[in-house]
């Protein structure tokens, strides 16, 4: 909720005689700002909410910005394609972005970078991997609360969808998926990361018919950003053993 529609709210509860209504807007806005941008691993839902207030009143210290990516160790990738999805048209367009590349190239830190970023614009956001998603979609169901976890990733403006195509999908699961692309489809945007390119999907979600089905509603509309460089963590460790070596 924005400052501007909380102080409406109260003004008009104000004059209709109805101080718990007020009551219930500072109580609803204090629990919005004391939320905060966390990692999937430090999230018990693998999944995390956050608001423009509750992004810049914490700083986003456990987040990533673009200004903390080195390009210069990605040479292939042109820096000014993601700075244009910095400036979140596509996030306005309800369009898709996909950071497609191996393992370490730094594909999560550029859609977290991106999520911080609409984050801080007033988009509200959600963060989960795929198989995080998948799990709590499959426990709800069972629990027969799927409609009620489905709007947990069909509300957010922008849904961060990580690590596509690291453990592939039953049928059941790939099912639930195609769910959540299909019923966002134009209605808000997905920012996805995947090690696998899309002519690999069919092995991802098990089914070559409904791969193309999630790719064909999710490409529509989408820039493709792919990362073909050398692992950051790898890097990191080839120094660390150059360091021992000559400390040896």
């Amino acid at each position: 909720m924005s400052e501007l529609t909380g102080n409406r709210i109260r003004t008009t509860a104000a004059k209709l005689g109805l101080p718990h209504l007020a009551e219930t807007i500072n109580e609803f806005t204090r629990r919005e700002i004391s939320s905060t941008w966390s990692s999937p691993r430090n999230s018990p839902s693998g999944t995390t909410t956050a608001s423009a207030r509750a992004c810049e009143h914490r700083g986003c210290h456990t987040t990533k910005t673009l200004d903390e990516y080195d390009f210069s160790f990605q040479p292939d990738l042109d820096p000014r394609k993601v700075k244009d999805l910095a400036t979140l048209s596509f996030v306005e367009a309800k369009a898709n972005a996909a950071l497609l590349g191996p393992p370490g190239v730094g594909k999560t830190h550029i859609a977290i970078a991106l999520a911080v970023a609409a984050c801080r614009a007033g988009y509200s956001i959600c963060f989960t991997s795929l198989d995080d998603m998948v799990r709590n979609l499959k426990a709800a169901e069972t629990a027969g609360r799927l409609t009620s976890k489905l709007r947990s990733y069909l509300r957010p403006s922008v849904l961060v969808v990580d690590q596509v195509g690291y453990q592939p999908l039953e049928r059941a699961e790939a099912n639930l998926v195609f769910l959540v692309i299909s019923k966002r489809y134009a209605k808000g945007s997905i920012i996805l990361t995947s090690n696998k390119t899309f002519s690999e999907w069919g092995q991802v979600f098990g089914d070559e018919v409904l791969a193309t089905a999630i790719l064909d509603r999710l490409l529509h509309h989408c820039e493709v950003v792919p990362i073909k460089g050398p692992s950051y963590r790898l890097k990191n460790r080839l120094q660390a053993i150059e360091r021992e070596t000559d400390v040896a």
